[in-house]
């Protein structure tokens, strides 16, 4: 079996204390040697900007980086200009996304869905970007059905996806249950599993009511019982991320991608579990 991939997620600062931060904290996350690092944007592509600029430092430090794109209210020529800048910076690796529907955000753009993004990369770039889809184990919060669910993944990796990297779940079942239904209808480009570190119950709780990720009960009951005592629920929620990533990489999960929330020391204290 290949050498697993693992990755980390970052997303772009607001502030230039943030900036600030998040270069600190890649300098220690960059000592892990990641396969790649990536960059998300703001819904309705509202921090697209501030992607390109964050992606672009990180390049010129040496790191390979691969931003988010949305198509979320973006037209074709936005689109086609970004993935010309792209281009330009030797950039090779895309994360292509539908994106977050702002508030009050009514039909609009260019595309859709992911899939039709991911059509028209490829239609306008040929075979330059590696390019990674979101796939949800535990259904995205507004497909209709996990059939329905299943169904919208195939298109986008139909439409020339290379890989994808999952929403985060804490059910190893779930993940390997959603890989071998794709394997069912032929889809055979590599899952890599979203990780999520557990570090702030409050946080967690909020997160995973927005976009459908389920908290085993017993991993929520815990959390709750410790109150604010959040050293204890730092160490209990590296002990249950562990475990869970030691499962989904003994299962064969092709790699393990990072939710960092621009921190270093729990995705750096679960990577040193498992090296």
């Amino acid at each position: 079996m290949s050498q697993p991939n693992f990755s980390i997620e970052f997303f772009p600062p607001k502030t230039p204390e943030g900036a600030e931060k998040l270069r600190a904290t890649r300098t220690k996350l960059a000592a892990l040697n990641p396969t790649y690092f990536s960059v998300t944007f703001g819904a309705g592509g509202t921090t697209q900007q501030g992607t390109l600029d964050t992606v672009l430092e990180m390049r010129a430090e040496g790191l390979d980086a691969a931003p988010h794109l949305s198509c979320v209210g973006g037209s074709a020529e936005s689109i086609r200009a970004i993935l010309q800048q792209y281009k330009d910076n030797d950039i090779r690796r895309l994360v292509a996304l539908r994106g977050d529907l702002p508030s009050g955000y009514g039909a609009g753009g260019a595309f859709r869905y992911a899939n039709e993004l991911v059509e028209f990369i490829r239609k306008e770039t040929g075979d330059w970007f590696r390019i990674d889809v979101a796939a949800y184990p535990e259904m995205h919060p507004q497909a209709r059905s996990p059939q329905d669910d299943l169904a919208n993944f195939a298109r986008k990796v139909a439409a020339g996806a290379d890989g994808a990297i999952t929403q985060y779940f804490y059910s190893a079942d779930a993940y390997f249950q959603f890989v071998e239904q794709a394997h069912k209808l032929n889809i055979d480009v590599p899952i890599v599993a979203g990780i999520m570190p557990i570090t702030n119950y409050t946080q967690l709780m909020r997160f995973s009511e927005m976009c459908g990720a389920e908290i085993p009960r017993w991993v929520r009951l815990k959390l709750a019982s410790y109150g604010d005592d959040s050293a204890s629920i730092k160490a209990f929620g590296l002990d249950v991320v562990t475990q869970l990533c030691e499962k989904l990489l003994a299962g064969g999960a092709p790699g393990l991608h990072f939710y960092s929330m621009n921190q270093a020391a729990a995705t750096t204290a679960i990577w040193q579990r498992l090296v």
